[in-house]
């Protein structure tokens, strides 16, 4: 049987786009808790089917698909922007497809604009009204009104016009910004993204014994079930290991591994083989916030997922991205070892005007990276960075990154890496990491 979690969540998946809803009102409709009503909008906010819009409320929108996630809706804009909503309310549910700057004519300015775009514009009444008519939302600047018909025809259209005390050129810098952030989420493989759905998960009851985990062996050819109870909450799991030179009518429970890690849809695939590596687990079981089963995921499939983000373009850079492609290989060579140059700019340094912290370990972590992949093909996890001391470089210095190996197996390496500026030894830096082969 569903719990009321549950059946808020479908509840909520069940209302119709652009609705609006209240702790209160799902309180009083399910005869829950308005505690329980809460929880439940918080986790249906986070599963992206409603959002919270200050000063308007919650509403039901539609959960984006991950090839659609860069689009915004006009509800997440009045969030970026802190907006207020003046007409059109029942069209925040509504995705933009591009924003438009109207600081031309009027004319010149719908030639740009069209159904599904959002004109960012100051308080010309005319270019809100033209606007609505061609399909397009409106975000008025500088915190500026419209006329009551333009609101009413907003309403009428369902097309958002929304004010905010920003200016222009502030305001498309937030949206440009939050849909870049969006690419860079669009590139993040996550663990729902790869795992074997339910449907086809093969999995024991709590109460099976040792012979249904040799008939499931037997008919999967697979050695590692979840265990499950009767309402599908995980409770352990059970492996060829576990089993062996016991009797056949042995209860599951009795031999299962209690308690086993888990992870979540929402868990990314990196996290995911960080944990697989340190803990030995070959499979995962895949729960919800309730700790219900959704499937699992096997290490093959995490390498697999891997190799493939690896290969693919990135579509939004990252600060680790923009750091890494900076680093270039220089042609000579100190201790038979490959050495790499990197120029500190002004959005590397800290407050001081000195190299951060956090791009210092970028800048020796990839090329500690770089050394051993030299050696062996495949993936590695960092282990353990050891920084020995790091002494303060000035903005726009050239920095001479030189890593050394100094011990690799077939699943361990361990590389010392020392920078210099200006021939001076500024940073010494010891990384550990885990390889993982690929098959």
């Amino acid at each position: 049987m569903a719990t009321k979690h549950e059946q808020i969540l479908h509840y909520i998946e069940g209302l119709s786009i652009g609705e609006k809803i209240s702790v209160r009102q799902i309180a009083k409709a399910l005869s829950v808790s308005e505690g329980t009503a809460y929880r439940a909008i918080k986790d249906a906010e986070i599963k992206g089917f409603v959002s919270a819009i200050e000063r308007v409320g919650t509403i039901r929108i539609e959960q984006k698909k991950k090839e659609n996630i860069e689009k915004l809706t006009y509800a997440e804009v009045i969030n970026i922007v802190d907006g207020q909503v003046l007409g059109g309310r029942t069209g925040l549910h509504k995705t933009l497809n591009k924003f438009v700057i109207g600081a031309m004519k009027l004319d010149a300015m719908m030639r740009y604009t069209g159904a599904g775009n959002l004109l960012i514009v100051g308080n010309r009444t005319k270019a809100h009204e033209h606007a609505l008519q061609a399909g397009a939302a409106v975000l008025i600047t500088g915190g500026f009104d419209t006329e009551e018909h333009v609101k009413k025809l907003a309403d009428e259209l369902e097309l958002p016009v929304i004010s905010t005390s920003y200016d222009t050129f502030t305001v498309a810098t937030m949206i440009n910004r939050a849909i870049y952030d969006q690419l860079i989420k669009k590139e993040i493989t996550l663990v729902g993204d790869i795992l074997t759905p339910l449907e086809k998960t093969v999995y024991l009851m709590l109460e099976a014994t040792v012979e249904e985990w040799i008939d499931k062996n037997k008919e999967t050819f697979h050695s590692r079930f979840p265990v499950v109870d009767r309402q599908m909450k995980v409770q352990g799991m059970v492996t060829a290991k576990d089993i062996m030179g016991f009797e056949s009518d042995l209860s599951i429970e009795k031999v299962m591994t209690k308690n086993p890690i888990t992870v979540s849809v929402r868990t990314s695939v990196a996290s995911a083989a960080h944990i697989m590596i340190w803990e030995g687990i070959e499979v995962l079981p895949v729960v919800d916030d309730q700790n219900k089963l959704q499937g699992i995921i096997s290490r093959q499939d995490v390498l697999k997922a891997l190799q493939m983000t690896q290969r693919q373009p990135q579509v939004g850079e990252t600060i680790d991205d923009i750091v890494t492609n900076q680093l270039e290989m220089v042609d000579t060579k100190k201790g038979n070892q490959d050495t790499y140059k990197f120029e500190v700019t002004p959005q590397m340094t800290n407050q001081l005007g000195t190299i951060s912290y956090g791009v210092f370990t970028t800048i020796v972590a990839e090329a500690a990276n770089r050394a051993l992949r030299l050696l062996k093909k495949g993936d590695l996890v960092v282990e353990n960075i050891t920084v020995y001391f790091l002494k303060p470089v000035q903005m726009e210095s050239m920095i001479e990154v030189c890593p050394k190996v100094l011990e690799v197996g077939r699943k361990f390496g361990k590389v010392d890496v020392e920078v210099f500026n200006e021939g001076t030894l500024v940073g010494k830096v010891l990384m550990m990491c885990q390889l993982i082969e690929r098959s």
